[in-house]
């Protein structure tokens, strides 16, 4: 018998070291192939453009950076970022509120419209804004009633209200997709109990919702920033000046277009300007995930 059971046990221990081999061997070939594939898809390609936007010396890339169509795409790209942010973050966080804190009808309709953006190619999204507000536009005449009784010159497509509009429409679901899982695991029991105890309904989220959606809200603003300076389809659509309604990503397809190699120069200079933007917001993002693991 005991033979038995110390040959079951070597047999066993046999098996599970077979097992150990075999499992760190599938383990550093997963690693393998994901830093490979990062590396060739990501890392190369950024270095690639770093190395591009300095080749000619830094002299044409500070002057590829101070050119006044760069400034101006600069200026309207940090417009329509934190306008969209600023809007996306009030109606994301209303939206959220309203999915997760109340019972209504129409209340999984109003989860799936918020989710549009998610499935519709944005130059379709600047298209509907042209069609919507352009000359031929059902909105036209109410934009010239506006303007002939107050005297102004509002124009919604082929102007910085329209790139603003197209960043706005891309990136509204992010603030709110980021914040309506964290709120429904939150549940109401805390703010119900709150509003028993007399509290009023800027206190109640004050005190009670917001310490448990901070780092969520911060995720999904960061998640937002980062789409709205990239975008390029919908804001395309509806930005037609360079040097004036142009962004970044749109002087950068000017530029390489172009044709030249002066200007292909300056348009990986331009990049460089997206990607640190990228790394900053990625560094952003990293302090915010830690920070809110270490919380919870």
């Amino acid at each position: 018998m005991k033979n038995q059971e110390s040959m079951t046990m070597e047999s066993s221990k046999n098996q599970k070291g077979a097992g150990s081999g075999e499992g760190k061997l599938a383990r550093c070939l997963l690693i393998g192939i994901s830093v490979l594939f990062l590396l060739i898809m990501l890392v190369f390609p950024l270095v690639e453009v770093i190395y591009r936007s300095l080749k000619e010396g830094l002299k044409m890339y500070g002057d590829a950076l101070t050119a006044p169509n760069t400034l101006s795409a600069l200026g309207v790209t940090l417009i329509a970022a934190v306008i969209a942010l600023a809007v996306n973050t009030f109606f994301g966080l209303c939206a959220a509120w309203l999915i997760t804190k109340f019972d209504f009808r129409g209340r999984q309709l109003l989860s799936t419209l918020i989710d549009i953006p998610f499935s519709i190619s944005p130059v379709i999204a600047g298209l509907a804004f042209i069609m919507t507000f352009g000359r031929m536009g059902w909105a036209k005449p109410l934009i010239d009633g506006v303007n002939d009784l107050f005297g102004t010159d509002i124009s919604l497509v082929f102007s910085v209200p329209g790139v603003v509009l197209a960043t706005i429409f891309v990136t509204f679901p992010f603030v709110s997709r980021e914040l309506i899982p964290v709120m429904q695991a939150q549940g109401s029991a805390e703010e119900e109990a709150a509003a028993m105890m007399g509290a009023k309904g800027l206190t109640i989220f004050r005190r009670v919702t917001f310490p448990h959606i901070k780092w969520a809200l911060l995720y999904g603003m960061i998640l937002c920033a980062a789409r709205a300076l990239g975008e390029f389809g919908a804001v395309y659509a509806v930005s037609k000046a360079r040097g004036k309604t142009f962004t970044l990503p749109l002087e950068i397809d000017a530029l390489y277009m172009a044709g030249s190699a002066d200007s292909i120069t300056q348009a990986f200079a331009v990049s460089s300007l997206l990607v640190i933007m990228a790394i900053i917001i990625l560094i952003l993002k990293q302090i915010v995930e830690y920070r809110g693991k270490r919380e919870q």
